[in-house]
C-alpha cells in the first residue's frame, strides 16, 4: 500500500517551520482518581512527536479519550493526565489546550496537546465542516493511531481530505508494513491462529482466512464449536451450536485448497469453570456430558507446536485456552513458546493476545505486535480501513 511518510517528509526538510497535526492514540486506562495506569499508548506516541519536533515544527497532537458526549465537555474527558505523562517523557512542559477548533497557538519547536477531539461535535461522523477547519489549522497532517484506523472519523478522515499534506506516522506505517508482510505477501506456509469464546464475532474473520492460509488454528469457545462440526462430544462447555454448518463449510473451504483446519485430539476439562477446578486430559472422543473444555491437550499443543515452527508466516489473535487459570494455560503457553521459537515472520493483536505474550515474556520474540484492537480484527477480516484508504487515495495525487 502506498502511502506518504512522514519520516520521508522529516528527512526530506519538508517539515522544518511547518504546522503539523498529528493524531495519536492516547485513549490510555485511568483510576477512579484520573490517574493512568498504563501508558503504553503514551509511550507509543513519542517517536512521531520527536521526529517532528526534531524536523523543526510547530506540533499540535491531539487523541480521544474514553467516550465522551459531543459538545459537552467534563473534567473526567480531560487530556490532562495524558499531556502530563507526556511532558516527562519528553523532558519538556506540554500545554494542553482546550476550544481549539478555530485555532491554536503554537511556534516551530513546539509542542502543544489539544484537548479530547471526541469532544467536538461532528468529529464522530465525520463533519466536513469541522473536517475543513481541522485541515485549516495546519501545513501536514499525521496519523499515527492505528487503533482509530478503522473509524472514518473526522480527526482520522475528514482532516486528510483536506490538509494540504496527509502522512503516516511510524507508528501507522510499520502496522501497514507488517499487515502487508503477513497477508498480502507472505512467507507460506501461512499459519493463522484464531481463537476467542465465539465464532459469531469471528466468522467473517475465519471465511476470509480460509481462503488464504494454509493452516488454521481455532481455539478457545470458537474450537468447540468446529469440534461439533466434527461430530466429536463438547459436554457443557461454550459453543454455538447454529453455527456448526458456517464452521463445516470454513473446514471445506480449506480442504479443497489443501489446507487444514486441525481439530484438537485431546483436551483439558474441567467440571466447573474455576481456578482450582481439577483439571483432568482426555482424548476429545472421550468429553463427558457434564464436562467443559478449558484448554487444548498435550498432543493437540505439540501438533500445532510443530507446525508453528515449521511456519513462514504466523497471524495470531486470541489465546487458546483460559489462560489466566494456571490450570488451562498449558495449551496457549505451548502455542506462544512456538511463535517465540519459530523462524517465521509473526504478527499478533487483540488485548488478550497481547496479556498473554506479556505473561509468557515473548515481547521480543513476535515479529510485530499489534496494538490496534478492532483494527487489527478488521484487517484479519480483508477489509480496506478507512485511514489507510484515504492516506493511500492522498499519495495518489
Amino acid at each position: 500500500m502506498n502511502v506518504l511518510r512522514f519520516s520521508d517528509l522529516c528527512a526530506q526538510g519538508k517539515a522544518a517551520g511547518q504546522r503539523v497535526f498529528i493524531r495519536a492514540d492516547l485513549n490510555v486506562p485511568q483510576d477512579d482518581a484520573g490517574n493512568i495506569t498504563e501508558d503504553t499508548r503514551v509511550r507509543a506516541s513519542v517517536p512521531c512527536i520527536r521526529m517532528a519536533l526534531d524536523a523543526g515544527a510547530a506540533v499540535m497532537v491531539t487523541s480521544h479519550l474514553g467516550r465522551p458526549t459531543e459538545g459537552a465537555f467534563k473534567p473526567e474527558d480531560s487530556l490532562a493526565p495524558v499531556a502530563k505523562r507526556l511532558g516527562e517523557l519528553l523532558g519538556r512542559e506540554v500545554p494542553l489546550v482546550a476550544n481549539w477548533v478555530d485555532g491554536v497557538q503554537v511556534q516551530p519547536g513546539q509542542v502543544v496537546l489539544l484537548e479530547n477531539c471526541r469532544v467536538n461535535k461532528g468529529e464522530k461522523k465525520n463533519d466536513e465542516a469541522l473536517a475543513k477547519k481541522l485541515a485549516a489549522l495546519c501545513d501536514i497532517y499525521v496519523n499515527d493511531a492505528f487503533g482509530t484506523a478503522h473509524r472514518a472519523e473526522a480527526t482520522t478522515y475528514g482532516i486528510a481530505q483536506f490538509a494540504k499534506t496527509a502522512s503516516a506516522g511510524p507508528l501507522l506505517a510499520a502496522e501497514i508494513d507488517a499487515i502487508t508482510k503477513a497477508l498480502a505477501s507472505p512467507k507460506r506456509p501461512l499459519i493463522a491462529i484464531v481463537a476467542g469464546s465465539k465464532v459469531s464475532t469471528k466468522l467473517t474473520i475465519l471465511q476470509s482466512l480460509a481462503k488464504n492460509v494454509d493452516g488454521l488454528i481455532v481455539g478457545g469457545g470458537i474450537a468447540n464449536t468446529f469440534l461439533l462440526a466434527a461430530g466429536l462430544p463438547i459436554g457443557k462447555s461454550l459453543a454455538e451450536p447454529d453455527l456448526v454448518g458456517e464452521a463445516k463449510a470454513v473446514i471445506a473451504a480449506m480442504k479443497a485448497r489443501g489446507a487444514e483446519v486441525p481439530i484438537p485430539e485431546d483436551v483439558v476439562t474441567a467440571k466447573a469453570f474455576a481456578a482450582d477446578a481439577p483439571a483432568t486430559v482426555k482424548a476429545a472422543a472421550d468429553v463427558e456430558a457434564d464436562d467443559l473444555i478449558l484448554d487444548i491437550g498435550p498432543k493437540t499443543a505439540a501438533r500445532l507446536a510443530a507446525q508453528l515452527k515449521a511456519a513462514g508466516t504466523i497471524v495470531w489473535n486470541g489465546p487458546v485456552g483460559v489462560f489466566e487459570f494456571d490450570a488451562f494455560a498449558k495449551g496457549t503457553e505451548a502455542i506462544a513458546r512456538a511463535v517465540a521459537e519459530s523462524s517465521a515472520f509473526s504478527i499478533a493483536g487483540g488485548g488478550d493476545t497481547l496479556a498473554a505474550i506479556a505473561k509468557y515474556g515473548i515481547e521480543k520474540d513476535v515479529g510485530y505486535i499489534s496494538t490496534g484492537g478492532g483494527a487489527f480484527l478488521e484487517v484479519l477480516e480483508g477489509k480496506t480501513l478507512p485511514a489507510f484508504e484515504i492516506l493511500s487515495k492522498r499519495a495518489a495525487g
